[in-house]
């Protein structure tokens, strides 16, 4: 069915994996030495969105296609408690990362609802 498919299953699964980090965050809002995590968002998407087209045998193969699933650790000014999140940025990643997961479903939605009408018109 193409690669469109695949890109906007990836983009739902990150952007679920994504909601659930942030939302760790949130619950850890005020516990001690905990560290805001988040998921390397965009180098996971481009990884596995830009498969690099070879022409000829002399040109560099992507060899990173793989998705990788690590949270790290972001760096930012920590409070008293050298706890680091803050509740607004939070909340602003997660109604970020909402839009764009409501945003794919409705592409791929979308994109399933064309591929059943070229069915019909074909039977």
């Amino acid at each position: 069915m193409g690669d469109g498919f695949k890109i906007l299953e990836n983009l739902l699964r990150v952007t679920s994996l994504r909601h659930g980090v942030i939302a760790s965050n949130i619950a850890n809002v005020d516990t001690p030495d905990y560290k805001a995590k988040d998921l390397t968002f965009d180098q996971m998407l481009n990884d596995e969105l830009i498969e690099l087209k070879t022409t000829s045998p002399q040109h560099i193969k992507n060899m990173n296609l793989g998705l990788s699933e690590e949270a790290r650790t972001e760096s930012g000014q920590q409070w008293v408690d050298r706890n680091n999140v803050e509740l607004d940025m939070e909340v602003a990643k997660m109604t970020e990362n909402s839009l764009l997961f409501q945003a794919a479903l409705h592409m791929f939605s979308t994109k399933i609802r064309m591929f059943k009408n070229a069915l019909r018109r074909q039977g």
